[in-house]
């Protein structure tokens, strides 16, 4: 293969990529190796790839390739979430541009809608990801509402609620009137929102006397059964015990309650309680026995049970209900206030405490288990802080209700019986034969069923990620489900430890009695330069495909990798994509380089260039030591820029120009071919962050069998430590980095030939001369026994070095220099000595203060007798 002269990613990313799908190369069959295993947080069928994808997809894949190249049976499974939430409003938005809406549908009609919007438009992220080199088994790919992953959900249902988790009930939920579904707690987002605190008049019956109430939902009066004070506020002592108060507009008689619950400090003392519509005025309701009126239809518009503001919005009722209580004379006055307010995390609106029929997993029993094995370390969190995050919720866990009022789901199997009653079965079949024997009624059909209209929360799926999409629900002794669980890591985001990650666990342990992973990795969020997340609201989010159109994937993963380390947000700017652009132009270059050398058989190896490759060699193995301790710890991040400083600074900067012959000149064959050995190595420990690239050069740097691939060659192995070996060689790189500033400061050229003077002792060393001499460009290192007065002179470790300098510089300039320089540090040391000849600023600062100032004066006595006696030897 002829190697290019420019590094172009566009022209052979594709390329390899689909030599690897094509082949197969990350297809995983159970066997006889060490299983690696990672499921995809698998991303909405609505989705698009973001630049959490990125990061997210990029740390699994490095994970998955390393896994591979180290001998491993790795197996990273892809998938697709149904999105119930998402994806319905998708759909019924794509209906309403058509005409259609969703109500004057059926079921099944809407359902062949979402299915065709789904094989149209769904899937497209894990298209994309294709591009960003992810190496997923591609033949495994799962959907959440696939077959298999429905009738395992099913079956989860069927039997958490034969063994009595599972129950039906109103309870307060969470109401999203945008989707018209309830909610989880975890799925209400809780922001700062900027309003009013109302003061509204409730007139105590046969009194001339009003109670004042604050309230921010001035609407719910609508809703108002009672009127709730503290018992110990002196300022209702008055109020007799069975006094009622009428409600403002509404002119509703209710009774006033006396609780503890209700805060004296809080506004006027006194609580307007709408059980339907507050979780803690529902809790007052349950405890005093209040009626209970839910003013709210499902889409948030006012209901006509009260006969006012009837099938209005209900922000507009509150702005509404504002002039109309003020024009009544029963608004005292209103404030500004903020205050948290929930917002569905799905649509954006805020949504509604709620009264309703809804489908609760009872969590206690579920979550010990699973709590104790994150403690415990079991299931091992980088990093660790989340521990507690994590313990905090399981500790204080709720039930969790698991219904949802939308059509794209999965179904849940529950039927009702015509004369009340229900019964839970895997099939419409199954649940004819439960309801026969539950009603006696041998002849119930089953068109006398009605199954629930209600899906199950998308969470309900995910949660069961890790088995299900190894057939571990249906076929629990299945030799996949086996092979490969439990998984051994899994990356993703801490916004959802609760959402997925807590229920994963709590799923594992229920159904496989072992924990879904070993570890979890998560991620930070990515911002951008200036702090900000990224979104396409705030327009600071680029295209990810773009970026990988304009720098290639190996530049955007290195860009995303080495500003990343587990839990820390990501401060990403597009400059470090340029980086990882140049680093691929570093490594092709080098390659380019090397490529050219043209080998002389007969010529022995150098003595220089024999020193030279035992160096490196120690170098690659002490580097593959450190990232192999990094991937133990999942310093990921870490280990990506030790490897990327060891090719930069190491091999290109230091092990290249060590051995690289004389223009146009050959090199000996051994030398040649351990050269070529190391780009083999380094192309190897590179390949996880950077797969494209490394592919090209590897497949260039020696004829390969047919399917041949990087992917799954062995990582290099490193050799027994020789740590002396690589403290002496530090000193090698010191002495030539000072010979180099000599030239620098001196104006000496490059290619001018010097000669290095050594007082030597045991910190010389002497066995690397010969490299000394080809990097510092020496034409002889003498070991002397005294200074050359006219030499530039430098110290490492314990060391003196001198360069002569005798008719190599313009000793008129150097003498003006020097004199410069010499004027600059008396003028300093007289600064200083002002300072210590002071007795008050001796004996009053600080002990430290004084310290520092003495060593300024001894540093500046040595450099002016070194200067003094530079110019003495210029003759001066």
């Amino acid at each position: 293969m002829q190697i290019a002269d420019k590094y172009a990613p566009q022209q052979i990313e594709a390329k390899w990529y689909d030599y690897w799908t094509a082949r197969r190369l990350f297809h995983s069959e159970p066997d006889a190796r060490e299983p690696y295993t990672i499921v995809i947080p698998p991303p909405n069928v609505t989705g698009m790839l973001h630049m959490g994808h990125m990061l997210n997809n990029t740390l699994q894949d490095v994970l998955v390739r390393r896994a591979r190249m180290s001998g491993k049976n790795a197996c990273w499974v892809p998938g697709m979430d149904h999105a119930s939430i998402a994806t319905e409003a998708k759909v019924v938005a794509m209906l309403h541009e058509q005409g259609i809406e969703k109500s004057s549908l059926t079921r099944e009609e809407f359902l062949k809608h979402a299915w065709e919007w789904k094989e149209k438009y769904g899937g497209v992220i894990l298209k994309q990801l294709r591009k960003l080199g992810a190496s997923c088994d591609w033949e495994r790919t799962c959907f959440t509402m696939d077959d298999a992953r429905t009738e395992s959900v099913l079956r989860v249902f069927c039997d958490l609620y034969e063994k009595g988790k599972i129950y039906r009930g109103v309870r307060m939920v969470n109401w999203d009137p945008s989707a018209k579904t309830a909610l989880s707690d975890e799925e209400v987002v809780f922001k700062e929102s900027h309003g009013k605190l109302y003061y509204l008049r409730y007139k105590v019956e046969g009194t001339d006397k009003q109670i004042i109430v604050a309230t921010t939902r001035p609407e719910t009066i609508l809703g108002d059964t009672a009127l709730c004070v503290n018992p110990d506020d002196e300022r209702y002592a008055w109020l007799p015990d069975d006094a009622r108060v009428v409600v403002p507009l509404v002119g509703r008689s209710i009774p006033v309650i006396r609780d503890t619950y209700v805060d004296i400090e809080f506004g006027t003392g006194a609580l307007k309680v709408t059980p339907a519509h507050d979780v803690n005025d529902y809790m007052l309701g349950e405890k005093y026995g209040l009626e209970t009126i839910d003013i709210f239809n499902d889409d948030g518009t006012i209901n006509d049970k009260v006969g006012m503001y009837v099938g209005e919005e209900r922000f507009d009722v509150r702005r509404k209900i504002e002039g109309d209580l003020a024009a009544a004379g029963l608004l005292e006055k209103t404030e500004d206030y903020t205050n948290n307010v929930g917002y569905s995390e799905r649509t954006g609106v805020a949504i509604e405490p709620k009264l309703s029929m809804q489908w609760f997993l009872s969590m206690s029993e579920l979550a010990k288990p699973a709590t104790k094995a994150v403690l415990e370390d079991a299931i091992r969190f980088v990093p660790e802080k989340y521990k507690n995050t994590y313990r905090h919720w399981m500790e204080n866990i709720k039930d969790w209700c698991i219904s949802r009022q939308l059509w794209w789901g999965q179904r849940i199997p529950a039927y009702y019986l015509p004369k009340g009653g229900f019964v839970v079965a895997l099939t419409p079949e199954e649940a004819l034969e439960k309801a026969r024997a539950k009603s006696g009624d041998a002849s119930l059909q089953l068109s006398d069923l009605r199954q629930d209209d209600d899906v199950l929360d998308t969470w309900f799926s995910s949660w069961l990620w890790p088995i299900s999409v190894f057939d571990g629900i249906r076929n629990p002794d299945n030799a996949e489900i086996n092979y490969y669980y439990p998984t051994n890591d899994l990356v993703t985001g801490p916004d959802i430890i609760f959402f997925w990650v807590a229920r994963m666990i709590m799923a594992g342990y229920e159904y496989r009695g072992d924990k879904p992973f070993a570890n979890v990795y998560f991620t930070g969020i990515v911002r951008d330069k200036i702090g900000r997340k990224m979104s396409k609201q705030l327009g600071n989010s680029p295209d990810p495909l773009d970026l990988i159109d304009k720098y290639g994937a190996d530049g955007v993963r290195l860009a995303m990798l080495m500003s990343s380390s587990a839990g820390n947000d990501v401060m990403f700017d597009e400059a470090l994509c340029e980086q990882g652009r140049n680093f691929g132009n570093k490594i092709w270059n080098a390659y380019r380089l090397v490529n050219g050398w043209t080998a002389d058989e007969t010529a022995p190896q150098s003595e220089n260039n024999r020193l030279a490759a035992q160096w490196f060699r120690q170098v690659l193995g002490r580097t593959l030591r450190e990232v192999a301790d990094d991937f133990r710890s999942y310093r990921i991040s870490e280990a990506c820029t030790t490897v990327y400083r060891l090719f930069w600074d190491d091999f290109s900067a230091q092990y290249l120009e060590m051995v690289k012959p004389a223009f146009g000149q050959p090199v000996d064959r051994r030398t040649l071919d351990e050269t070529r050995g190391f780009f083999d190595a380094l192309m190897r420990m590179l390949h996880p962050y950077m797969p494209f690239i490394t592919e090209e050069i590897w497949q260039d740097l020696a004829p390969r069998a047919e399917g041949e691939s990087i992917c799954v060659a062995p990582m290099p192995e490193a050799e027994a430590a020789d740590s002396a070996l690589l403290a002496r060689f530090e000193l090698v790189r010191e002495i030539v980095s000072a010979v180099r500033n000599i030239r620098n400061q001196k104006n000496l050229p490059q290619k001018e030939q010097l000669t290095l003077q050594v007082i030597a002792d045991d910190n010389y060393p002497a066995e690397y001369a010969p490299v000394l001499m080809k990097m510092a460009n020496l034409s002889a290192i003498e070991t002397v026994t005294e200074k050359d007065p006219a030499a530039a002179a430098f110290i490492v470790k314990t060391t003196q070095y001198f360069v002569p300098l005798a008719g190599m510089i313009d000793a008129d300039a150097e003498r003006k220099k020097l004199t410069d320089d010499l004027a600059y540090y008396e003028g300093f040391l007289s600064s200083v000595m002002k300072k210590l000849s002071n007795e008050r600023f001796v004996s009053s600062a600080p002990e430290k203060v004084v310290a520092n100032e003495r060593a300024k004066q001894a540093d500046a006595e040595a450099k002016i007798a070194a200067i003094k006696e530079q110019l003495k030897a210029l003759g001066n």
